[in-house]
């Protein structure tokens, strides 16, 4: 997985400031917002120059001001513990305007303490890091990109095969919600039958039979536009392809935090090998041809026959079956 990452400089806190102000649709003076926030035209002028490469549409129009054409649903802490219901005791909930990478961030609030169930969600990220160096591009409003800290008694040694099992729930979440046409790809990606949706990235910090914590980050795909599928090296696919409504951000992140805390206190009781089963029907390579790309570079091909208790793939070879821990998999002529 990765959490978002594009190499465009954040916006400043002014423009979030200023984007926030027309998240109406409406056109706004450009008068009446420096006179709102005690600055000048010009700074308020400066600080909307360029948002387009956020993946925003803002609308200028002499006599009437700006208007944003596609506003953003922003996070909100409150709304996102609304929607969690009971299960909103689990978790500590923070959102950032922007930041390098959720995960990092996170990991470092670990070390100094913070409690099991923390999240960071963040609206843009500039650095966000991914399994294998690869880059989760988005824009602003159109994913959600989070991440979430939970501690483990069993220790490092436990955690086998916990990348799959955040994969089998956000499957859950999203089939609650209606989403249907979704399945999951070794060994942390969801996909529909469009390309990928959403990515994972585990860090994991502590002892191998003692007490660890692991940073699950997330990024969720909501719109893939044809300008940012064009800047991606893989086929990618948003919930607005695949849902006849769209769900709200914070409703949406609530749903998945929800599933994530049932399926979490499951795995550290039960392991991996509770849910194999179902994470094997629901793998959309498994029995077919494919092209594994190792970190090296070097590749294997084979035909998937599933996973094992630690999360590993087993895959068919002509010289026999290999178990493989990392690498790419992909479709024998992608």
């Amino acid at each position: 997985m990765n959490v978002s990452e594009s190499n465009d400089e954040a916006p400043k806190p002014l423009t979030f400031t200023l984007l926030r102000l027309l998240s109406d649709g409406k056109f706004h003076s450009g008068q009446v917002l420096a006179t709102q926030l005690r600055l000048s035209r010009t700074s308020v002028n400066n600080a909307l120059q360029g948002v387009e490469r956020y993946g925003l549409a803002l609308h200028s129009v002499r006599g009437r001001g700006y208007r944003l054409v596609n506003p953003p649903q922003w996070l909100n802490a409150p709304a996102i513990r609304h929607g969690l219901g009971q299960a909103a005791r689990f978790f500590t909930i923070n959102i950032l305007e922007s930041a390098s990478s959720s995960n990092t961030l996170l990991m470092q609030q670990a070390r100094q303490g913070a409690p099991s169930g923390s999240v960071l969600a963040v609206e843009w990220q500039s650095a966000g890091r991914g399994r294998i160096g690869r880059a989760w591009h988005s824009a602003l409003g159109d994913a959600l990109t989070f991440s979430l800290l939970w501690r483990f008694e069993g220790g490092l040694t436990s955690l086998s095969g916990l990348s799959l099992v955040v994969g089998l729930a956000l499957l859950h979440a999203l089939r609650k919600l209606g989403i249907n046409d979704i399945g999951l790809k070794w060994p942390n990606d969801v996909l529909t039958s469009q390309g990928k949706l959403a990515g994972i990235l585990i860090e994991a910090h502590g002892d191998m039979l003692g007490p660890c914590v692991v940073v699950i980050g997330i990024g969720l795909n909501l719109h893939v536009s044809p300008e940012l599928a064009s800047r991606i090296d893989q086929p990618a696919s948003g919930l607005a392809q695949v849902s006849n409504e769209l769900p709200e951000r914070n409703g949406l992140l609530a749903a998945l935090l929800a599933e994530l805390a049932d399926t979490l206190h499951v795995f550290a009781e039960q392991g991996f090998k509770a849910m194999l089963a179902e994470w094997e029907r629901n793998h959309f390579y498994h029995g077919k041809q494919v092209t594994l790309v190792a970190p090296d570079g070097s590749q294997i091909t084979g035909v998937v026959r599933g996973v094992n208790e630690g999360g590993e793939l087993c895959l068919i070879t002509t010289q026999g079956e290999r178990v493989i821990s990392v690498g790419e998999l992909r479709l024998r002529g992608e």
